[in-house]
């Protein structure tokens, strides 16, 4: 392949051709399953998929709340729908979404002051949002359960 560079000075000279450099072939077909991903990319999509998983179940958390503060009839109907263990592993899975989304956000922060950017630091924050988010639902889900 070859791409022209034009040279800007007082006196505009003719384009001079330029070999780019040999760099190596992109594949044409992307195993998915074989490609791995550094941690803190791994946390990225995690942070979008949590946050889009948030987003899409606000309606049900909303009827929840709706039936929490509602009349006595209601607040046993709440009781008996989060009763159910289905129901229960959902709101789980809702509310380590929600800490780690939230744990991920003050990392980002962090980065957008220019804290924690360096390869060793960047892996150990993301280390430690897992950690943390892991823990917090653990103790949380406990109480819940």
């Amino acid at each position: 392949m070859q791409f022209v560079v034009m040279k800007i000075g007082a006196n505009i000279q003719m384009p001079e051709i330029i070999q780019q450099r040999s760099i190596k072939q992109r594949p044409k077909y992307l195993n998915l399953t074989e490609i791995r991903q550094p941690l803190p990319a791994i946390a990225s999509i995690m942070h979008r998929i949590s946050g889009g998983a948030l987003f899409l179940m606000l309606p049900f958390l909303i009827y929840l709340l709706q039936l929490s503060l509602g009349a006595p009839s209601e607040f046993e109907t709440l009781k008996t729908i989060a009763g159910s263990p289905l129901i229960k592993l959902i709101l789980l899975a809702l509310l380590w979404g929600f800490l780690h989304h939230f744990c991920m956000g003050i990392r980002i922060l962090l980065i957008d002051i220019h804290r924690g950017v360096d390869l060793k630091t960047a892996r150990a924050s993301t280390v430690a949002v897992f950690c943390i988010s892991i823990l917090l639902t653990l103790i949380l889900g406990v109480k819940l359960w």
